[in-house]
């Protein structure tokens, strides 16, 4: 299960994190969030010993979201090191989110 991120658990959760971090930007509104959810959940059991895999509100925590220029969703940032090293924008297979986090581990 991925863990919810908000605008003041984002800087321990995320950015002082020692191991990789997959951040999900998504509203319930949302329909290819929905499509991309169970993908999420998915990363964050397959990774659960290796990153750290997160979703964030953007409805709920718009400072996080205005922050990194969060625009269109779903918007999955992997951060690494507390710096943004990777981007995936729209919904998009399981392997090529894995094949993303792979490469920062």
């Amino acid at each position: 299960m991925a863990l919810e991120v908000t605008d003041s658990s984002f800087e321990e959760l995320v950015l002082k994190s020692d191991k990789p971090v997959l951040v999900d930007f998504w509203a319930e509104w949302c329909g290819p969030c929905r499509m991309v959810a169970p993908i999420v959940a998915e990363l964050a059991d397959d990774y659960k010993d290796r990153a750290v895999v997160t979703k964030m509100d953007v409805d709920s925590n718009p400072e996080t979201s205005l922050k990194y220029g969060i625009r269109n969703i779903p918007t999955i940032l992997f951060f690494k090191g507390g710096e943004v090293v990777d981007k995936q924008v729209g919904a998009v297979p399981k392997t090529i989110l894995a094949s993303k986090l792979d490469s920062i581990i």
